[in-house]
This record gives C-alpha cells, structure tokens and sequence, in this order.
C-alpha cells in the first residue's frame, strides 16, 4: 500500500528508539526511522550485522548485544529508552525472553514481531504494548489494494472503524463539501482534505474539492467499503 502523507504526519513524535534484530526486517524498521530524523539504536547479537547497519549508515549507532541478558540491557541503557522494537519474530525463545527483560526493566513502550499465532498469545500475556505480525498485515493490505484501488492508505481505528485516505472521486471534482453531504449521504465524516503533505485539517463545508485531491475520512469499513 502506498505510504501514507497525511497519517504519517500525525503519527509524528519526535522520540527515541531501540530496534532488537538486525535482519531484513529489523533493518527496514532502522532504515525508516532514521530516514525520518528520529534518533535510532540498533541491537543485536551478530556483529556482522551490527557493522553492516553501521556501515549502510541505517542507523545513528548500533552495537552488539544478548538481548536475552537483562544485565547488558541494563547495562547499555536500554531500559531508558521510551520505545523499544523487538524484531527478533522468528526466534520465540529469544524474542519472548527478550520482551519480559524490557517489560520487567521499565520500558514505556514495547513492540515486538511475532510469527505465529501461539507467539502473539503469548506476548500479549507478557504486557507488550503493540504486536506486528508482517505475513499476517501484508494479506490484509495486498487484499484491501486489489479491492479498494481508491484507497492511498489506511488506519484501522477497531475492527469495525478505520481512518482512511482517498483520492477524491471524479463525481466529487469542483463539488464543495456542503454540497456532497458526506456525512448525511455516506456516513464518514472529513478530517481533512489536501495534496501530498499539505493538509486543511477540519475543512469548512464551502472546501471545493478538486481533481488529484485526498480525502481524509473517518467511519465504518461498511460506509467506507459503499464509497470508494
């Protein structure tokens, strides 16, 4: 799915972060963070792959470390950092013993990768903030592009409820807000309408909607789904 622009910017919060797990996936977690200026550490037991990161300049600084030891954890300063990731999804022992040290050593926020259904059970009984399954995110978006072109990306709220951005319908060119009614006529309301990263947060109703605009709306997946 393409990456959002407007979702992106309010998801911004200038913070540090640790990233347990130097493999592919770990690595686009780095590479991502520090291209969007945010202070990043990167962790993990291979020196080859710590040298590596280093080297490709993917994050501020890296080091070398048995995450599985509380004692270097503590000892690096881990446990101060306010957002941790655990990217080590395919190694359970690891990564659930990886998840208790943090949660045990104060960490604000932890995030962890699993690779099965059993992992994630288990690592929401150890208190982990947020979960990321990758196989299991990239069905549900792979399905979600064929299926709703229109969409440039979307937030899941709950279950039933999203965020979503879209590219303004052709039916919706040169029509104000006022006039299309979306909330009457299609239950979603708008958060904001604009182009790339340039965004009127709470349009008002006399907003005329323009050809290569997005649409940032709030409502259930159904009206969504009936929309776009």
């Amino acid at each position: 799915m393409k990456t959002s622009h407007f979702l992106s910017l309010i998801r911004q919060e200038k913070r540090q972060f640790a990233v347990i797990g130097l493999g592919r996936f770990g690595r686009a977690v780095c590479e991502t963070l520090h291209v969007n200026g945010y202070e990043v550490l990167g962790i993990d037991q291979d020196p080859k792959l710590v040298a590596e990161v280093l080297a490709d300049r993917v994050v501020g600084n890296a080091i070398s470390l048995d995450s599985t030891d509380d004692t270097a954890l503590r000892e690096a300063g881990i446990f101060e950092i306010e957002t941790v990731i655990v990217a080590i999804g395919n190694y359970l022992k690891e990564s659930i013993i990886t998840c208790l040290n943090l949660k045990e050593g104060g960490v604000k926020s932890v995030v962890a990768k699993v690779s099965s259904d059993t992992h994630e059970k288990i690592l929401k009984r150890l208190g982990v903030d947020l979960i990321i399954f990758p196989e299991h995110k990239a069905g549900q978006d792979l399905a979600y592009t064929l299926t709703t072109p229109a969409i440039v990306d979307r937030f899941k709220l709950d279950p039933n409820n999203s965020i979503v951005e879209i590219l303004v319908p052709e039916e919706f060119c040169d029509k104000t807000l006022a006039e299309l009614q979306l909330r009457k006529n299609h239950g979603v309301s708008v958060l904001a309408v604009g182009y790339e990263e340039k965004f009127k947060i709470n349009p008002p109703p006399q907003e005329r909607l323009e050809r290569g605009m997005i649409l940032v709306l709030l409502g259930s997946n159904e009206d969504i789904s009936r929309l776009v």
